[in-house]
């Protein structure tokens, strides 16, 4: 392992200007992907900075309704907490399908957000990966795609993000709060997560030196139902092949008032199905709706070699999922 610095740092200031005064240091947390990272020669950092005694651990309610999460929360305890359970319930079904217990007992809200695909050719430094040294080419066109994306990819990166917990959070509407040097702004977490384009290298809008110190979730949408919907090679420790979070309302007419959607395993980032939730918002909750919706938010899908089958599998399972939330909706 290459040597490296290591700093703890006191304040939110302090991690930011330290990280900022050293172009190769990295933030650590939990650790639970940046040190297999370092393991695997993937990452090489300078420098730690140990952000995890700062006080950002908090869950607390917002004056609107809403919650404000502290970046190093920890899964298990976001998970379990009863503002989370009690108001979204999307959220605490996506963090449990996540990893293991004992992974979750340890990783941070901020470091969910944060971590890197799971593409096998990124993880392996002896080929070639525009996302770990950009300009070397995409091991991974022409080679084993069954996981990969099929919406938004390009020439460059076809991996797909990992994180359960980002998927629920890009459908809740959460905004990431962000401390810089100049300040502190916000970030929807559908706008955090960048599609690769030319630049597969660049996962999120952070700049360097940038600290999440926490993820806002506005109010619940009332009288709405959620879950989150995970498919996957095998009942645990698995990343999903596709995920459905998804939240709905309906009137006493059975028309549905309120859809918030997004899909993970499907692209470079948590996938808000804005198509789907067009269809839906308005009409009535019927199978044919469900069906036009999924039909709607797949018909730019590019599946590759290997993972055509991910187009059926991931309508199949919004179908499902929003035949469920309106089976317990309101009549």
């Amino acid at each position: 392992m290459k040597p490296f610095d290591y700093h703890v740092a006191q304040s939110p200031a302090d991690a930011v200007a330290t990280l900022a005064r050293h172009p190769e240091a990295a933030f650590l947390a939990g650790g639970t992907n940046l040190v297999d990272h370092m393991k695997l020669g993937v990452a090489s950092p300078s420098m730690l900075v140990d952000v995890s005694r700062l006080d950002l651990a908090e869950v607390v309610a917002l004056p609107d309704g809403g919650v404000r999460i502290g970046a190093t929360a920890r899964n298990s305890d976001l998970a379990a907490d009863p503002m989370i359970r009690a108001h979204y319930p999307v959220l605490t079904r996506a963090l449990l399908s996540g990893a293991s217990g004992q992974l979750r007992n340890v990783a941070t809200t901020a470091g969910n957000l944060l971590q890197r695909t799971r593409c096998v050719y990124f993880q392996d430094v002896t080929t070639p990966c525009n996302k770990r040294t950009p300009g070397t080419g995409c091991s991974a066109v022409g080679g084993y795609l069954r996981y990969h994306a099929i919406l938004g990819a390009s020439p460059e990166c076809v991996a797909v993000h990992p994180s359960d917990m980002a998927v629920a959070m890009c459908a809740l509407d959460a905004q990431v709060v962000i401390q810089g040097a100049d300040g502190e702004r916000r970030v929807a977490v559908e706008d955090f997560y960048r599609l690769p384009d030319t630049e597969p290298q660049r996962d999120t809008v952070l700049s360097h030196g940038e600290l999440i110190t926490a993820v806002e979730v506005p109010p619940a949408v009332a009288g709405a139902v959620s879950n989150y919907r995970k498919v996957r090679d095998r009942a645990s420790y698995a990343f999903a092949l596709v995920s459905v979070a998804a939240e709905v309302a309906l009137a006493p007419s059975r028309e549905i008032s309120s859809a918030r959607i997004a899909l993970g395993g499907v692209a470079h980032k948590p996938w808000r199905a804005r198509k789907a939730e067009e269809v839906l918002i308005g009409a009535q909750a019927t199978e044919e709706t469900f069906t036009a919706a999924a039909e709607a938010e797949l018909e730019a899908a590019e599946p590759l070699p290997g993972n055509e089958f991910k187009v059926t599998l991931t309508r199949r399972a919004l179908i499902a999922e929003l035949r469920a939330l309106c089976g317990r909706g309101q009549s």
